[in-house]
């Protein structure tokens, strides 16, 4: 976790998943407060996530990784992305040792925006009424986010990741306020695609914490070399040939390039239908034809 060493920062905390338009609310509040007094917008959060280390939760699966989470802070205006390591020892600091040492003397926080009912402290049994008292003893104002926009928060979390389970890009990105992403390396694969004429770039996401979308092909972006380049994604095992293991195949409609050990991310646009075996690789092209067809459809009515 980096100290900050100059500014005094106007702060929020919390998970922020998804960074999606309930949690922009908040951080465009940040970001005119950071403005008006001069102050460095800053947002802590925590990794692994809380539920993973104190109930051994490790099905988690989170809208964004840090990485996506950081790109996507920077892109709203918040210029720190404070990421503290959470650990059991870290999770018994009573609530002034929270305050005293993260907020006060390692971020400098002079302007605390946070939620009614946020809780923190060792067994979370500190409250924001202690958090004002805090900030008269320790010289920051604290700003309490209503209960409004605490449920818009919670309930666009939820149905972000429940959409993405049905494969419901749509709902997604409209609740993003942006198009969902998958990055990763692009490794090689079996070539299979390329023996049809679709050759496929294979996208590794490392991170298993990350929430992969339901199974089936897509319309996706990605920039590429300062070039927007679209085309169809397919996520899935490869039933045609047997396959087992998941993977992420993208072909792009009009590149002829290696991307190989190229770090891509991924735009999801559109979903065009669930994976499906087909009885030899004759009729899986056929089915490709169409799929292309259909994307090139959808992007000429697609706003870019």
């Amino acid at each position: 976790m980096k100290t900050l060493q100059n500014n005094n920062t106007v702060l929020t905390i919390g998970t922020f998943d998804g960074v999606h338009i309930g949690h922009q609310k908040i951080i465009n509040r940040l970001v005119d407060v950071a403005k008006s007094r001069n102050l460095e917008p800053t947002l802590l959060t925590f990794f692994p996530h809380p539920r993973m280390v104190l109930q051994k939760d490790a099905n988690i699966k989170l809208i964004n990784t840090i990485n996506e989470k950081e790109q996507l802070l920077k892109r709203f205006g918040i210029t720190n992305l404070v990421v503290k390591k959470f650990t059991k020892e870290f999770s018994r600091l009573t609530a002034e040792q929270f305050v005293k040492d993260i907020l006060v003397n390692q971020l400098k926080s002079k302007y605390v925006i946070i939620g009614y009912d946020h809780h923190f402290g060792r067994n979370r049994n500190a409250n924001i009424d202690d958090l004002k008292q805090f900030g008269e003893q320790f010289n920051f104002e604290v700003e309490e986010i209503s209960m409004q926009d605490i449920n818009d928060v919670a309930i666009s979390s939820t149905k972000i990741r429940h959409a993405l389970l049905e494969g419901d890009i749509k709902t997604v990105n409209t609740y993003l306020g942006y198009h969902f992403m998958l990055t990763g390396n692009i490794v090689k694969g079996k070539g299979i695609g390329r023996t049809i004429n679709y050759p496929t770039a294979n996208l590794l996401v490392e991170e298993d914490y990350k929430l992969i979308p339901k199974k089936g092909v897509y319309v996706v972006q990605a920039k590429i070399d300062d070039t927007l380049e679209f085309g169809m994604m397919n996520i899935g095992t490869n039933p045609t040939v047997n396959g087992v293991n998941q993977s992420i195949e993208i072909h792009f409609f009009n590149l002829n390039k290696s991307l190989y050990n190229k770090n891509l991310s991924v735009e999801l646009l559109h979903r065009l239908r669930d994976e499906q075996k087909f009885e030899n690789l004759d009729q899986l092209k056929s089915q490709l034809d169409l799929d292309k067809t259909k994307a090139e459809e959808f992007l000429k009515t697609y706003a870019k």
